[in-house]
């Protein structure tokens, strides 16, 4: 289950770095997927820019959704415990046997 909405996530995210390089800049350059002058094409330029902006938001949100669904499925079937609920956890466990650390000593040069 994991390992296809994984699959579905990287295509999204792949889809998504594609329309996002489509577009056009603010500065009114020609993006990836052309546009400029009225050629007759399929779309206006503001057809292909309406298109190109409700695109980029619908694979936002299925990219946000299954990163969430990813998240959620991550932690599922374990032990939810936090780190501020059992303050042993958060310092190290002492090794038996270990010496504290001392610090070499450094010959003077005379």
């Amino acid at each position: 289950m994991i390992t296809v909405i994984l699959v579905i996530h990287l295509m999204l995210a792949i889809a998504l770095i594609g329309v996002v390089l489509m577009q056009k800049s603010e500065g009114g350059a020609l993006g990836i997927g052309g546009g400029g002058g009225g050629g007759g094409g399929f779309m206006t330029a503001r057809g292909t820019a309406n298109l190109l902006t409700r695109t980029t938001g619908i694979l936002a949100a299925l990219f946000m959704t299954t990163s969430i669904v990813l998240a959620i499925l991550s932690g599922a079937g374990k032990e939810r415990t936090s780190i501020l609920d059992n303050p042993e956890l958060s310092t190290p466990a002492p090794v038996e046997g270990a010496q504290p650390e001392s610090v070499p000593s450094v010959p003077v040069a005379k």
